[in-house]
């Protein structure tokens, strides 16, 4: 930064309750009032430097009394012109030119008053230092904020942007002048090439109205590449804006909890943002536009600024990976912790986006690499949210349903989704455990998989059963021959010991994590066999076994039974079953066993 240095007297000024004045063996005879301020000053020191003080004192040799309150800068201002008029030595930078300089044109201490006034030093000072150094400029352009109409007029901000602008426009390699450069893992002692976005962070201090200018003024030239701009936006984002990404529980509240002034500043940042990206697709990340979507939530921002991040982060779904899509719910109403909506909105966006476009013959294969990874995607965020104990079971299908089957051609990691969410509701209802899992295609899963769910005792009993016919069908489809040697394990017996394994061999305990086992070997899953002894494929329209559909219809039935209850009911059921078959035991029964066995035969 450059200074400059002017007078050699020492400062003189001195305080006496709310007056300045000049330690001076003459007495003073020039009051002037600034503000709250009073300046005992003396005439001889300030009109012949001062034109405006010229024409309002009087031509007698009195005392004279002058209100100055308009004066741009105020007292300090005019303090700095007032020590200039005295030889009293002061220095000016970049912080206090833009006062100064005003002040002593409101005053008018130009050349013709006196040859080698203070306005010719201080126009000096700007062109030969301030607008040829990168900071001196941008620090100048930031204050004319405080005195924005007087800047204006004198044309300080136009020139200070001008410069800002060409020396940002400047090939790296022609880069002299020092800059902020404070990225982690940058060493710029060991650098020798500047780094593309050397002045990003450097103006990311100015306002945003002004920091809009600059931008503006540098996407109109067309020399950078929007990805530079993106880069820009980014760092003054994360300068001015919240970060609520850093957290992931609800403390955070939302930003009626914050002054309203605060809130209503951060809105416009957002917004001013928002309307400066490029219209290039990547020139902001993924992860960038869904924080500004998450931060729009937060704020309130209007809908049109909503929906414009809505689509700008559905064209670039596929690169995101699931911590990206982790963003806080701000709603006072959910319980849950994930902001769902966010992600289900730009999702249906990446829906509407992709059925509107006409891939050629050659793009069709990349197409559908890119509806398929943004499935496995959202399948994956389905595994975490699952993970909220307050997340409600409509929230995961509603978002599980949004993904078509083109997306998900495997239902893996959808079970894995489900069985999260099952082990950490254990108190879901029936009715919400058939409506969770109705988004499950058994059809669909992967023979360990499906391994995994016939054994799964968190699942209802419905989808174990699919599961069971798949397996059926898709390994009957496997067998070459129709005499295979495991044809001759009776379906009814292997179904009868898998359920009873559910409610008689107690529960197991699996993990969201655990690595799905791989059977020892195919087992083939038959119906009754018909007269020729050809196993016959069972579909999923083919009546169910008996002693399988008994049982579905007794769990279906007993709600509100305990599971011991029902356990010892079938029990019960099955040693009355086995007296009937004794013809000894037949004429011993009681009217209720007759009953039973007539209900039985009835079956």
């Amino acid at each position: 930064m450059k200074f400059m240095k002017l007078g050699t007297r020492p400062d003189t000024f001195y305080t006496e309750e709310a007056t300045r004045t000049v330690t001076s063996d003459t007495p003073t005879d020039l009051i002037l009032r600034i503000n709250n301020i009073n300046y005992l000053l003396h005439k001889f020191a300030l009109l012949p430097k001062c034109g405006l003080l010229q024409q309002l004192c009087p031509t007698d040799d009195g005392e004279i009394t002058i209100d100055l309150h308009d004066i741009p800068g105020g007292e300090e201002a005019f303090e700095l012109c007032a020590k200039y008029c005295y030889g009293i030595t002061i220095n000016f930078s970049a912080y206090n030119f833009l006062p100064a300089f005003c002040a002593a044109k409101f005053l008018r201490m130009t050349e013709a008053v006196e040859k080698g006034n203070f306005v010719l030093k201080l126009e000096a000072f700007f062109h030969s230092c301030i607008l040829e150094g990168w900071k001196d400029s941008i620090i100048t352009l930031q204050t004319t904020i405080k005195l924005p109409e007087w800047s204006e007029s004198l044309g300080i901000a136009r020139r200070c942007m001008d410069s800002i602008v060409e020396k940002i426009l400047t090939p790296p390699p022609k880069v002299t002048w020092s800059y902020t450069y404070t990225r982690p893992g940058y060493d710029k002692k060991h650098r020798q090439s500047v780094p593309r976005d050397w002045w990003t962070e450097d103006i990311s201090d100015l306002d945003i109205d002004l920091f809009r200018y600059i931008i503006v003024a540098v996407r109109s030239t067309n020399m950078l590449p929007s990805q530079l701009i993106g880069e820009a936006l980014h760092v003054y984002a994360s300068r001015w804006l919240p970060d609520t990404t850093r957290t992931r529980t609800r403390t955070i509240g939302s930003a009626a909890s914050q002054p309203e002034e605060i809130t209503v500043k951060n809105r416009r940042i957002l917004e001013a943002i928002v309307s400066m990206i490029p219209a290039e697709r990547g020139s902001l990340s993924i992860n960038f536009l869904l924080r500004l979507l998450s931060l729009a939530n937060y704020l309130g921002s209007s809908p049109l600024t909503k929906t414009e991040l809505v689509r700008r982060s559905s064209q670039q779904l596929e690169e995101a990976t699931v911590s990206d899509l982790l963003f806080p719910s701000y709603s006072t109403s959910d319980q849950h912790l994930y902001d769902v909506e966010l992600v289900r909105s730009v999702l249906e966006s990446f829906w509407v986006l992709w059925r509107r476009q006409a891939p050629g013959p050659s793009e069709k294969g990349e197409s559908m690499r890119s509806v398929r990874k943004v499935g496995k995607l959202i399948d994956s965020y389905l595994q975490v949210i699952s993970k909220d104990v307050n997340m409600p079971a409509s929230k995961v299908v509603s978002l599980a349903e949004c993904l078509p089957d083109v997306a998900r051609p495997l239902h893996d990691d959808l079970y894995k989704a489900i069985n999260i969410y099952l082990k950490e509701h254990p108190d879901l209802s029936k009715a919400d455990k058939k409506f969770l899992c109705r988004i499950l295609d058994c059809q669909k899963l992967s023979p360990e998989v499906r391994a995994h769910a016939v054994k799964n005792e968190r699942l209802p009993l419905r989808t174990v059963v699919q599961a069971l016919f798949f397996d059926q069908e898709k390994t009957a489809r496997g067998a070459t021959t129709p005499h295979n040697s495991l044809t001759s394990y009776d379906t009814t017996t292997r179904g009868k010991e898998t359920l009873a394994a559910r409610e008689d061999q107690g529960k197991q305990k699996l993990s969201p994590e655990v690595r799905f086992p791989r059977a020892d070997g195919p087992t083939i899953f038959v119906a009754e066999t018909s007269t020729t002894d050809h196993p016959r494929i069972m579909q999923p329209d083919i009546k169910l076994p008996r002693e399988l559909e008994r049982k579905l219809v007794m769990r279906e039935t007993e709600e509100g039974v305990e599971s011991s209850e029902k356990a010892k009911d079938v029990a019960t059921e099955e040693r009355s079953q086995r007296s009937m078959s004794d013809p000894h035991k037949i004429g011993k029964r009681t009217g209720k066993t007759d009953r039973g066995h007539n209900k039985g035969r009835e079956r």
